[in-house]
């Protein structure tokens, strides 16, 4: 070491001066390029753009750069931003270090016309605003065959009846792979809006064979004018999805846009003369029946289904079948079931109704036909659909108040018909009946006076049996089962207190009521049966109107308030 020293003397002092420039300047050599001067610069890779394409976005900043990102939040006044990417760069060239940050965001306008990137500001740095030029879509699939993906919107009538169906078919065609297609829900102002259908397939235009993506959609106008289909957007990414790349920088992400499509609404016709305005493609009506017509009985239900199907037309918009109103008739409706069906032609909308109708006559009856006046979207003409009137005889005695007597020795009635032997016994049985009455007064009241104290008991007891019947009347109202069947048991053990059971299983097998027994089993498979079985509120509330008439007889010639036997 000494001699290195001897061999390498210094010729002159050392010029400390000197050394301490030289050490500043190195220091200075060695700090990064964003210590000196920030910078923040803004650039795209085109000007001239159409509505339907989008552009590239870069940028940069230089100096020191903690974290954050410019306000992009003005850009979005004018432009979608599809996709954006940061990315961190640090490098020397030519002995000269630089480090910087970018953002690359890949936009789409939102509308046609000169548009502007806005200066953007980051950590007091500003940019400078960039011009954008906006023209409008290109040209439809016949002129545009050359061109890797682009949107196609067609309608099927070039004028169309207030309310009446048009469908909007919406199609991507693409000569490159696209995945991850999104697009916006189409919404029409004054309008009913429903996509119905989605299909893909292949067709060439000339001679270029596209994949096609299609979207069909169902509108109905609410009102007559011009109406307006907004264009519609899609975003999708080209290119080969690469599972093992986190930024998949070798796919593109594309936006496409239609062009937007008004169409004339016709007003109704001042010559169509239906009650309801249904402008359809088809229209019928078919009546069926839970069993087979010819057997009606008298107190037997029989359930009626008329089921209205209108192509072209939801089933909100098919108006209610009048109510039947015939004497001799009873009619217990349920509530319309209302069904949409959906397909390539649109929608299929279908009312169905549901009454029960039991007969308290025998005889020939006749269920009024039913028309339907609506108009042919078809052939531009005003139909009508009918459903012929229908025939049939009821069967069996007519209803009247159940005796205790047997069935076996209850007597035949005929209805309408007069024996000559009523007709000679007609005064002596008047004045059976005066005397009859005159004698029941005074015994009525010779025990009116010694029975008056017990008065309010019986006015009390009834007040009691009128509730109970109110109670039940209200819970079938309420379809609910569980209910039904606590209504029910509260008012036959309310009829009937000394019948031991505590549930409604044990009273229906000690009264021995067909209505009663029906009624448990409908309630049962309601509430216990697995998967639960839809209650036939229909059917529950004939039987329990049959069910209230047969006890009110009974009870009314009980005395003493005890139960006789129903089994010897």
């Amino acid at each position: 070491m000494d001699s290195f020293f001897k061999d390498h003397k210094l010729s002159r002092p050392l010029d400390l001066s000197g050394l301490h420039c030289l050490l500043f300047l190195l220091a200075l050599f060695c700090l990064p390029a964003s210590s000196w001067a920030s910078d923040l610069n803004a650039s795209v890779d085109r000007n001239k753009i159409g509505i339907d394409e989008t552009l590239n976005l870069r940028v940069r900043y230089s100096g020191d750069e903690n974290g954050g990102q410019p306000d992009f939040e003005l850009l979005e006044q004018d432009f979608d931003i599809l996709s954006r990417q940061q990315s961190n760069q640090y490098r020397v060239i030519n002995g000269r270090a630089e480090s910087f940050v970018e953002w690359m965001l890949t936009l789409a306008p939102k509308r046609e016309g000169e548009l502007f990137i806005p200066s953007l500001h980051y950590k007091g740095q500003v940019s400078d605003a960039i011009p954008i030029k906006v023209s409008e879509a290109g040209s439809a699939p016949n002129n545009g065959s050359d061109r890797k993906a682009f949107l196609e919107i067609e309608l099927d009538k070039d004028k169309v009846y207030v309310q009446e169906q048009l469908l909007v078919k919406v199609r991507l065609y693409t000569t490159i792979g696209l995945h991850d297609i999104a697009t916006e829900p189409l919404q029409v102002a004054g309008a009913h809006v429903e996509k119905v259908d989605e299909q893909r397939y292949e067709r060439k235009l000339d001679g270029v064979s596209h994949a096609v993506y299609e979207l069909t959609y169902a509108i109905f106008p609410d009102s007559s004018g011009q109406l307006s289909i907004p264009a519609l957007t899609y975003v999708a990414v080209a290119g080969r999805r690469d599972p093992f790349s986190l930024f998949n920088r070798n796919s593109q992400r594309l936006r496409l846009r239609s062009q937007a499509k008004t169409i004339e609404v016709l007003p109704k016709p001042d010559s169509y003369s239906g009650a309801h305005w249904l402008p359809a493609a088809s229209l019928g009506i078919v009546q069926s029946w839970s069993q087979d017509p010819d057997t009606f009985t008298v107190g037997e239900p029989i359930t009626r289904i008329l089921t209205i199907r209108a192509e072209g037309l939801r089933a909100a918009q098919l108006p209610p079948l009048p109510k039947l109103d015939i004497e001799g008739l009873k009619t217990y409706p349920d509530q319309p079931q209302q069904e949409d069906q959906i397909g390539p032609n649109g929608v299929t909308g279908s009312r169905i109704e549901t009454t029960a109708i039991v007969a308290t006559q025998p005889g020939d009856y006749q269920l009024p036909a039913v028309t339907l006046t609506w108009w042919d979207t078809k052939s531009k003409k005003q139909r009508a659909t009918q459903l012929p009137a229908f025939r049939f005889k009821v069967s069996g005695t007519a209803a009247a108040a159940p005796q205790t007597q047997e069935p076996g020795n209850l007597p035949t009635l005929v209805p309408g018909t007069k024996t000559l032997e009523e007709q000679d016994h007609f005064w002596r049985n008047l004045a059976i009946a005066a005397l009859a009455s005159h004698l029941l007064w005074v015994f009525y009241f010779y025990r009116y006076r010694q029975q008056r104290p017990k008065k309010p008991a019986v006015e009390a007891k009834s007040a009691k049996k009128m509730h109970q019947e109110v109670k039940l009347k209200k819970a079938v109202e309420s379809e609910d089962p569980r209910h039904i069947q606590q209504a029910l048991l509260d008012w036959l053990q309310q009829r009937w207190p000394h019948v031991n059971g505590n549930n409604l299983s044990e009273i229906a097998h000690q009264l021995g009521f067909e209505e009663l027994e029906e009624i448990q089993s409908l309630l049962s498979a309601a509430i216990y049966q697995e998967p639960v079985k839809p209650l036939n509120i229909v059917k529950v509330k004939v039987l329990t109107d049959r069910l209230m008439s047969r006890e009110g007889d009974m009870t009314e010639s009980l005395e003493g308030g005890e139960l006789p036997k129903l089994f010897t």
